[in-house]
């Protein structure tokens, strides 16, 4: 059963901004993993902005946004296939056992102008 559905879509020239005005933010939102992959593909905005909008789409599948957790308790990774896939920290990971939160699903395209990502939380089944 799904527990809720999220999205999320950016201008890749925003997330060029804020990197820009803000010299942290890849170490406030993004976890060392994170930016060890961003380094790996030479810093692609693309890449990065595709990692915001999937950790933004699955605050939303949640229901809860970032006012209960960071946005870094959401890490974006590639499973064995190189599909992305959500590893959760902190009170996310609390939030998903508290919930009966046994998957989250999510999706990451983009082109030269925009990032879209979409996330799928599914319950326990017989919940």
């Amino acid at each position: 059963m799904i527990y809720g559905i999220g999205n999320d879509v950016m201008e890749i020239d925003r997330i060029e901004g804020v990197i820009k005005k803000k010299p942290r933010f890849l170490e406030k939102y993004f976890t060392e993993a994170e930016r060890s992959y961003f380094d790996m593909r030479k810093g692609s905005l693309q890449t990065i902005a595709g990692y915001f909008c999937a950790k933004e789409a699955v605050s939303k599948a949640l229901g809860t946004g970032f006012g209960l957790f960071k946005m870094s308790d959401i890490e974006i990774v590639k499973d064995f296939r190189g599909k992305p896939d959500v590893i959760l920290h902190g009170k996310a990971l609390d939030f998903v056992k508290e919930h009966n939160i046994v998957s989250i699903f999510i999706s990451i395209s983009h082109s030269n102008n925009y990032a879209a990502a979409m996330a799928v939380a599914v319950l326990k089944e017989g919940m």
